[in-house]
């Protein structure tokens, strides 16, 4: 059986705006469901364990899908997010991917999370497929190649737009944007028109744009698996 592990934030804190953030219930729902539908041992995983903090905005009628309707009346699954196991206690070995479901929590604590940066890294050496979703893709403001330079630097991207970042008001909230750091970083970041779903793979590599993107990242990686 395949197994992969997801790591969810632990940050709630929307900046200094006095609301909350955390992670997008749609990102987590749509790849957890399908993956585990397809028989997928799936292991959750935060900075602090635990309960993660769930992005109120998310629960919002307004950003419901099946799979989020779902998961608010699926109390087995609920209780398995409420324990989730600290980041620092997991290892690559474990497992043969990862996945990181975005919301704007992983912009402050998994971006510079230093187990999160050393997991990645050791993904990635060891020719493990590494995904991420929306803002997740900040995961890779600091990961590096063995010779040091940015994990990203070449590949073709994908996360967050800018456009998207303006549209929901937190451009000037946000530690950093991701599509701008995506480039800085040397990556060929892509993108589609706002709030359409895309998702790029290029190697280990698979992000997608937006809360529309989790379905296709979590196709790409069930094929990767397979």
């Amino acid at each position: 059986m395949k197994k992969v592990l997801f790591v969810l934030t632990s940050h709630e804190d929307l900046g200094n705006t006095g609301e909350k953030t955390g992670f997008w219930i749609e990102e987590f729902a749509a790849p957890y469901y399908m993956l585990k539908e397809e028989g997928i041992e799936i292991t959750l995983a935060s900075p602090k364990g635990g309960q993660p903090p769930i992005d109120p905005k998310s629960n919002e009628p307004d950003f419901q899908t099946p799979a989020t309707v779902r998961f608010n009346k699926d109390k087995e699954t609920q209780e398995v997010l409420s324990n989730t196991v600290k980041l620092e206690t997991v290892n690559q070995k474990d497992f043969d991917a990862v996945f990181y479901p975005g919301g704007h929590g992983p912009m402050w604590d998994l971006a510079e999370d230093k187990n999160s940066i050393a997991l990645i890294e050791d993904f990635y050496s060891n020719n493990k497929t590494v995904a991420a979703v929306c803002h997740a893709p900040a995961v890779f403001k600091n990961t590096k190649n063995t010779d040091g330079t940015p994990l990203v630097k070449g590949k073709k991207v994908t996360g967050f737009t800018n456009g998207e970042e303006d549209a929901v008001q937190l451009t000037s909230v946000v530690p950093f944007l991701i599509e701008d750091m995506m480039k800085d970083n040397g990556a060929i970041y892509s993108k589609k028109a706002d709030w359409n779903p895309y998702a790029v793979e290029d190697g280990l590599l698979i992000t997608g744009q937006n809360p529309a993107s989790s379905e296709l990242v979590a196709e790409i990686l069930l094929k990767r698996l397979k």
